[in-house]
């Protein structure tokens, strides 16, 4: 356990021994509570004037034990609910991002595509998953996509090529980039003002 942890657990501790004291523990799932069977287990404890000391600390403990339990499910609520709020936000940025993002299997089969994405491939969306990007790009540039993807299965890094799209006319570089674990290819597509032929 590193000393980090060991700290979070120290606090949390803490902070269940408190809101004990203070009568306000956090609410806890019925599911938590002490089973009858425990409870019959810590009354015969209790009973004897030998043990009676070890039951009620044991029932402390179990008493602590708990409200760490709900304190450590209210930081996992709270967590929970702060992941969802930024995985929209990222979501919303991806989506509505003034440049086409494409995310592409390695032999270049979309799998995911923006609102840009869509716009510059010149399809909708259904249209758009499972074909490679060469099949939306102009004869003359599929050359190049093919080149770049093939580049990107043998470096693994980066690359980028010039094409023009073949349904709109318009002409675009292609950045793309495997990023580390390779399962996937992004590519940012941003349109370029130059329209001579790519």
């Amino acid at each position: 356990m590193t000393s980090i942890e060991l700290e979070d657990e120290v606090r949390l501790r803490r902070d269940a021994e408190s809101r004990l004291k203070s009568g306000t523990p956090p609410a806890v799932p019925d599911s938590w509570t002490v089973g009858p069977d425990a409870l019959a287990r810590l009354y015969r404890l209790a009973s004897s004037e030998d043990s009676a000391a070890d039951a009620l600390k044991l029932l402390q403990e179990l008493q602590v034990h708990q409200v760490e339990l709900g304190l450590q499910h209210e930081q996992m609520a709270a967590a929970e609910g702060e992941m969802t709020e930024t995985l929209a936000h990222y979501q919303n940025l991806y989506e509505w991002a003034p440049v086409g993002y494409i995310v592409a299997a390695r032999d270049g089969a979309v799998l995911d595509v923006n609102r840009a994405g869509v716009s510059l491939l010149g399809a909708d969306r259904d249209a758009v998953a499972g074909r490679t990007v060469d099949w939306f790009l102009s004869a003359e540039s599929r050359t190049a996509m093919r080149d770049m993807v093939n580049l990107l299965r043998e470096d693994g890094d980066a690359a980028s090529c010039e094409v023009r799209f073949a349904q709109s006319g318009l002409t675009a570089r292609i950045d793309a980039a495997v990023p580390p674990g390779g399962e996937a290819v992004l590519m940012i597509v941003s349109q370029s003002q130059d329209s001579g032929e790519a």
